[in-house]
């Protein structure tokens, strides 16, 4: 996975000693590296002060921002999904779900996030897909003034609504 149009193949999360850097042709000197920092938080700086923001707070504006959108279903691979139900059904909190089936690496003035749905059969991923993209750049960036370079969505299933109807008898015995 790229990481920006100026990396020419450089990808988050490699194997490489050097983090990862993303360019950004719209600033000045042009580079903001989102590789994992100690202490896993974007540090805004201005002249009166620091503002340090953690990677699960980020997580979590994602995670939220993408349930908003309808036809999402649910988030997080089948696994993860099926013991999230359990946990909720013990009496877990919810608030532990909030960043199932989310990703983020933030660095010190940019974020990308990669998400994994689950949608409702019958309507367009496309549109879906979409709209949670844009609805989690907004908030992203409106709530932490991070700079969102990329959002990947991964549609990891379709929920089938049960329509009501009895199974038939079986056409074996």
């Amino acid at each position: 996975m790229t990481t920006g149009d100026d990396t020419a193949g450089t990808t988050r999360g490699g194997g490489a000693s050097q983090p990862p850097v993303v360019q950004t042709p719209a600033r000045a000197g042009g580079t903001n590296t989102l590789a994992a920092r100690p202490g896993r938080y974007a540090e805004l700086k201005t002249e009166h002060g620091q503002t340090r923001i953690a990677d699960g707070v980020v997580a979590k504006i994602a995670g939220m921002a993408t349930r908003e959108i309808p036809g999402v279903q649910a988030m997080g691979k089948g696994l993860a999904r099926t013991f999230g139900s359990l946990r909720t059904r013990v009496g877990a909190s919810e608030d532990n779900l909030s960043t199932q089936g989310v990703s983020v690496e933030v660095g010190e003035r940019q974020a990308a996030v990669d998400l994994d749905i689950v949608t409702y059969y019958g309507q367009s991923i496309a549109d879906i897909a979409e709209a949670v993209r844009r609805n989690v750049i907004e908030r992203i960036q409106r709530m932490t003034g991070l700079e969102v370079t990329e959002v990947n969505i991964m549609v990891d299933d379709l929920y089938v609504e049960d329509d009501g109807q009895q199974p038939t008898a079986s056409r074996v015995a």
